[in-house]
């Protein structure tokens, strides 16, 4: 099975770790449903604490699947429950730029 891996950067507002960490600790089974669901198979946020940027890095099976996600009702309805303590676009989904990919220990640049 192929997989993708894409990262993208997110930023938390200012003392909202903590929140933000707890939060995840106690995700929705259904928001973990969901992502299973369309194909992720691993999901790692990192947080730079000088600068509150979120670093994700998303391994799919489905990339494509990515792009449905914003259009379901429990993905909104974390927005919605996140958008008080990191920046959000109107919509209220994570202001989120996508991360290029610049190595890969066993990507075709190296091998």
């Amino acid at each position: 099975m192929s997989t993708t891996v894409l990262a993208t950067r997110m930023r938390l507002h200012p003392g909202q770790q903590a929140e933000y960490t707890r939060r995840h600790d106690t995700l929705w089974p259904e928001m973990f449903a969901q992502l299973r669901d369309i194909g992720i198979t691993d999901y790692r946020i990192f947080l730079d604490p000088e600068t509150r940027y979120l670093f994700a890095v998303v391994t799919t099976t489905d990339p494509a699947a990515l792009a449905d996600l914003p259009a379901r009702k429990i993905v909104q309805d974390w927005w919605a429950h996140m958008a008080d303590i990191m920046e959000t676009n109107p919509d209220n989904s994570p202001v989120s730029v996508p991360l290029e990919p610049v190595f890969d220990m066993y990507g075709t640049r190296n091998g």
